[in-house]
Formats: structure tokens, sequence, C-alpha cells
């Protein structure tokens, strides 16, 4: 009976593990697919705004976050604040003449939050991860 679950269980494992670098293509070529939409887009139009080039950014991270997770199986939350900060930054280039004074302040300060969890993310793992490595004795 152990034997018959163990292997039940390794085929569980195999599904997921296909499921998942399955999904990883799949949104990585879809990501590819929209950056080079939108680029040839750009093309047409014989130039870039600031709002394409921001949403470009957009791309780059995401993808970026797929090759780390692929690579490392664990989600980058960094890149996911990057996202967040760089998309909230496009809707204040693109929005900023219909915005009330209330709403720029808002999305401002949600910058200014996201901005502050990088800084707070980058520095733990700073000093959590270097205090993990063994240290190198010097001869």
């Amino acid at each position: 009976m152990d034997k018959l679950k163990t292997r039940v269980d390794r085929f569980g494992q195999f599904l997921v593990d296909g499921f998942q670098i399955a999904g990883l293509f799949v949104l990585g070529a879809t990501i590819v697919w929209a950056a080079v939409h939108e680029y040839i887009g750009m093309i047409q139009e014989g130039r870039a705004s600031l709002e394409d080039i921001l949403l470009l950014f957009i791309y780059l991270e995401l993808g970026a976050m797929v090759g780390v997770y692929f690579r490392t199986d664990r989600l980058p939350v960094l890149f996911l604040l990057y996202v967040a900060i760089t998309a909230m930054t496009r809707f204040l280039v693109v929005d900023i003449d219909d915005l009330s004074v209330d709403n720029l302040l808002i999305v401002t300060g949600a910058v200014l939050m996201l901005t502050l969890c990088v800084l707070i993310l980058q520095f733990a793992e700073a000093k959590f991860t270097a205090a993990q490595e063994p240290q190198a004795t010097e001869h």
C-alpha cells in the first residue's frame, strides 16, 4: 500500500511540475507576444511616447519575473513591486490631466509606500541572507 501511495504522490508531483512549466512557458510567450505587438505599433506610428516606454518596462519586469520564477521556483516579490510602481507611474503620466488632487495624492502615496516596501525587502534580504551564508576565512 505504501508503494502505491509513493507512486501516486510521484505522479501527482510530476503533473504539478509539468503544469507549472507549461504555464510559465505560456505566460512567458504571452508576455513576449504582447510586448512585440506593442513595439510593432510604436514602429508603425513612427514614435514612442513615455507611456509606451513605461509599458515596455512593465513587460520587461514581467518577463524577468517569469524567468526568475522558472529558475528558482520562488516568486520574486520585488519584481511584482517594480511592476506595480511602474504601472502606477504610467497611470500618472497618462491620466495626469484627468486626476483630481485627491486621487493624485493617493496614487503618489501608493508609489511611495511601494518604494518603501522595496527598500525594506532589500534591506531584510541583505541583512538576513548575509547572516546565513558561511564566512570565508582569511589566511
